[in-house]
C-alpha cells in the first residue's frame, strides 16, 4: 500500500548494513552482560534523564545547562531563564521518564504520538491551543542559533491539509513493517524519524518529540541500554552533522530518486556510539559506575593477584564480611569479569 517507503529502504549502501551488524553485536553483549546492580542502574538512569532533557532542549535553542535542568527538577528557582525553556524542559523530563518506565505497555499508534505531544507541551503556556493536534498552518524546518532564531531554512514541510493522511500512512506502514519484519528494526525506525521530521506534523515540538519516539521504539525493539546512555547528548555533540544529514535526505523526498542513506548513516553512527558507550559501562574500565566501595575493594584485590584466590584469602586481606564477599563474587561472575575454578571447599576464583 505504501510502496514509497518500501522503495526508499531497498538497496541500501553496504556501509549501512555494516553499521547495523556492529550495533547488533554490541546489543547482544549488553543483553548478555547487563545483570547489573539495580541501584547503580537507577542512579545512572536519573543522571541520563537530566542529560537527555538538557541536550534535547538545547538542540532546539534552549540555554539550560544540565545543572540548570537538575535544579529545575528539584524545584529550585531559575530566574534568569525564559519560562518557555523551563516549561519545555519539565515536559521533556516527565515524558522521557514515563517512556523509560513504561515502554513495554505503550502502544505505537497515532493516538500515542498525539498524547505524547500533549504531555511534552503540558507545561508550555504558549502551546496550550495546539497541544496534541496536528498543525493548522504552514511550518518550515530551520537550523536555529543558540538564541533560538532561525539561521537557515532546510526544507518545506507537508501542507497542513495533507498532514493527517501522511501521518496515518507513515504510522500504518511502520506498524506493518515491524509486524511483518520486512526490514531491520533500525531501518524502520530511521525511516519513521526522517519522514516524521519531514511531515513536521505539529506546530511546535517536532524535534523533541522525534527523540522521545526514538527512545520508545528502540526500547520496544530490544535496545535496552537507551536509559543509560543519552542519545540526545550524542546528537547535540554532532548537531551540524545532524542538520546536514537531515537536509541531504529530506531534499530527495517526494522526488523520483528518494535517498535517505545520508540520514540513516548519521542515525546509525549515533546508535553505534551509544552502543559502545553502553558496553563500556559493563567493562572493566567503568568499574566505578557499577560497584560499591566494598565491591570495588574485592575486585581490586582479585585483579592484583597473579593466580587464583579463595574467599578466605579475600576476607583476610580486606576484612570485608564473608557474606558480602560471596555477593560480590556472584556479581563479578555475572559480569563475566572472573571465573570460578573447582567446587565446594576447593572453589577458587581468578580474573578472566
Amino acid at each position: 500500500m505504501y510502496n514509497k517507503f518500501d522503495n526508499r529502504i531497498n538497496s541500501l549502501p553496504q556501509n549501512i548494513l555494516e553499521l547495523i551488524d556492529k550495533i547488533d553485536l554490541l546489543k547482544s553483549k549488553w543483553v548478555n552482560g547487563a545483570k547489573l546492580d539495580q541501584q547503580t542502574l537507577g542512579n545512572l538512569k536519573k543522571s541520563i534523564l537530566i542529560t537527555s532533557t538538557g541536550a534535547s532542549t538545547r538542540i532546539e535553542g534552549s540555554d539550560l545547562s544540565d545543572e540548570d535542568v537538575e535544579r529545575l527538577m528539584r524545584g529550585l528557582s531559575l530566574q534568569k531563564f525564559k519560562d518557555r525553556d523551563k516549561q519545555e524542559a519539565r515536559g521533556y523530563f516527565d515524558l522521557l521518564t514515563n517512556v523509560f518506565e513504561a515502554y513495554k505497555s505503550i502502544p505505537f499508534a497515532e493516538s500515542t504520538i498525539k498524547f505524547f505531544h500533549r504531555e511534552l507541551l503540558k507545561y508550555s503556556e504558549k502551546d496550550e491551543l495546539h497541544r496534541g493536534e496536528y498543525k493548522k498552518d504552514e511550518n518550515k524546518v530551520a537550523m536555529v542559533s543558540p538564541t533560538g532564531e532561525p539561521i537557515e531554512i532546510l526544507f518545506d514541510t507537508t501542507a497542513p491539509w495533507l498532514t493527517p493522511k501522511e501521518m496515518q500512512e507513515l504510522v500504518e506502514w511502520t506498524q506493518t513493517a515491524f509486524l511483518e519484519k520486512s526490514a531491520h528494526p533500525l531501518i524502520i525506525i530511521g525511516n519513521f524519524l526522517v519522514e516524521f521530521l519531514h511531515i513536521h506534523p505539529f506546530t511546535d515540538g517536532n524535534g523533541r518529540l522525534s527523540r522521545i519516539l526514538s527512545n520508545l521504539l528502540m526500547l520496544q525493539h530490544g535496545y535496552e541500554y537507551m536509559p543509560y546512555v543519552s542519545q540526545e547528548k550524542l546528537i547535540e555533540d554532532n548537531k551540524p552533522e545532524y542538520y546536514i544529514a537531515l537536509r541531504a535526505s529530506q531534499k530527495t523526498l517526494r522526488t523520483d530518486k528518494e535517498d535517505i542513506s545520508a540520514w540513516l548513516t548519521f542515525f546509525l553512527k549515533i546508535i553505534l556510539e551509544q552502543s559502545e558507550k553502553a558496553i563500556n559501562i559493563i567493562s572493566h574500565e567503568e568499574v566505578s559506575k557499577l560497584l560499591s566501595p566494598q565491591q570495588d575493594i574485592v575486585w581490586e584485590y582479585i585483579t592484583k593477584q597473579a593466580g587464583v584466590v579463595t574467599p578466605l584469602e579475600i576476607y583476610q586481606a580486606t576484612n570485608i564480611p564473608r557474606p558480602t564477599i560471596n555477593q560480590v563474587l556472584n556479581k563479578l561472575l555475572q559480569l563475566k569479569w572472573i571465573e570460578r575454578i573447582g567446587v565446594g571447599r576447593t572453589t577458587r576464583y581468578r580474573k578472566r
